[in-house]
């Protein structure tokens, strides 16, 4: 099986263990998890194994079990999601397909029953006794506040949209046949138990998998069952499925995943196409035409691959060469869709900037560093040739929690755009943990005022 780490509490050496004498921000059971930075929850997610540790032996790599023999974890995990708390949630309007699934594994297949239109507890209740089918909850972060608490924090530590389901699975049943994913995942068990086997990843960072049965995959590489307050962690494309033993109570687990559409492939698909932007306008040869008849032929010659391999590297070479921001689409991509910053009450410290207004002669500090990106882009409000290149910074400060995650739901991005000349003045701002305004890198006092007070207004700085 996975290797386990150690429950907590065995050696001072083993990172930040759990607060336990913190309470949920629901004000439920005392909370395990250290929510003080994002790197610092993380470290008490996975205690007593170190970031560093983690990192470096299992992201990516091979399987993680982490054993909480403790009362008040599971106390804690149990009072993330239960099953009583969909009667509330079917309140609110939740519909089969965008906000619940009903499912069962038959025969080594999925089997979807869904019913058509809103959802209502007693039917699910009917398919989770009756019908003996699981029950997978979309996005519970949306509406559960201590979920949102956890994961607009992981958003921070990975710097990737991290999304999350509840499953509810009856005794004797099993709702997904052997699958992977194409995300890294974290499972958080919270009620009852569940029976888990991995297989040997087979061709990893595929999206679809599906078997007939378990003897298409031969035999399970780990195999072991989680209680509640354990977590198990393993990477994309991990075969995976679990189901829950005759004769126990329904099993409750949230899987937590991050990094889809995270890779060097994507970065490089993104970072590419600004870069050829901004070279064009400098380098003729990219601006010579391709051979005659080229996009009529079936492979292109040789001397075109080659021709097309050199300016690649002369792009290579560019790249490595400046100090060219790069992901700028992905960072605003990830900005706009993320959680905004966990807030009790109406969150209007969010909106509404406070304190007093920054002059020439105030030091500022930049604040809610984790939720904000700086990245450059053409001007989006130009559509002829001589686009200039602009600075934008986008946050989630604003984002709308109920939309977290949800596909294709409409969402707006936040944010501002300065001329590229005020790029290095937005460095000093991001690099430093204080500076005063007159010392920012802009010709006139009347720019450097305009620009502080510019990001005053969204609350990205205050007056210290």
């Amino acid at each position: 099986m996975p290797k386990a780490a150690e429950p907590p509490g065995r050696g001072s050496d083993q990172g930040p263990g759990p607060c336990k004498r913190a309470k949920a921000a629901s004000g439920g059971p005392a909370c395990p998890l250290n929510f003080a930075s994002p790197r610092l929850l993380f470290g008490s997610l996975i205690a007593p194994v170190e970031p560093e540790t983690f990192f470096r032996e299992f992201w990516e790599k091979q399987p993680l079990v982490l054993r909480r023999d403790d009362p008040a974890v599971a106390a804690y995990c149990q009072a993330l999601f239960r099953l009583s708390d969909l009667k509330s949630l079917c309140g609110r309007g939740l519909l089969y397909g965008r906000d619940v699934n009903v499912c069962r594994c038959v025969k080594g297949k999925k089997k979807v029953l869904n019913k058509a239109g809103r959802v209502h507890f007693l039917q699910l209740r009917k398919d989770l006794d009756q019908r003996r089918a699981t029950i997978q909850f979309h996005q519970p972060q949306r509406f559960k506040d201590e979920l949102w608490r956890i994961q607009e924090k992981l958003e921070c530590y990975f710097g990737s949209l991290v999304g999350s389901n509840v499953y509810i699975t009856p005794a004797g049943s099993q709702g997904l046949p052997p699958h992977y994913d194409d995300v890294e995942v974290f499972i958080l068990q919270l009620e009852g138990q569940k029976h888990w086997r991995l297989y040997h990843p087979t061709v990893p960072l595929a999206r679809e998998y599906s078997v007939e049965a378990e003897e298409r995959i031969g035999r399970p590489a780990y195999e072991f069952t989680l209680k509640p307050g354990d977590v198990l962690y393993f990477p994309r494309g991990t075969v995976h499925q679990a189901d829950v033993p005759p004769g126990l109570a329904h099993s409750t687990h949230v899987t937590i995943s991050t990094y889809q559409n995270s890779s060097w492939g994507d970065c490089l698909l993104d970072t590419v196409s600004g870069l050829v932007f901004d070279a064009v306008k400098e380098d003729v040869a990219l601006r010579a035409g391709i051979p005659r008849q080229l996009l009529l032929q079936v492979e292109g010659t040789a001397a075109a691959r080659r021709r097309l391999g050199g300016l690649l590297r002369t792009l290579a070479d560019r790249l490595e060469g400046t100090g060219a921001l790069l992901a700028g689409g992905m960072k605003k991509d990830f900005v706009t869709h993320r959680l905004p910053p966990y807030h009790e009450g109406d969150g209007a410290e969010l909106s509404t900037p406070g304190g007093r207004v920054p002059r020439l002669d105030s030091t500022v500090r930049l604040q809610f560093k984790d939720y904000s990106v700086l990245t450059v882009g053409p001007d989006q409000n130009q559509s002829d040739e001589t686009q200039e290149t602009m600075v934008y910074i986008y946050h989630s400060l604003k984002n709308r929690r109920e939309l977290h995650m949800m596909g294709n739901e409409e969402t707006e991005s936040h944010g501002l755009r300065f001329p590229l000349s005020h790029m290095d003045a937005l460095k000093q701002i991001w690099g430093h943990s204080t500076i005063c305004v007159k010392d920012l890198k802009l010709t006139t006092d009347e720019e450097k005022e305009n620009l502080v007070l510019s990001l005053w207004t969204e609350c990205l700085i205050q007056v210290v």
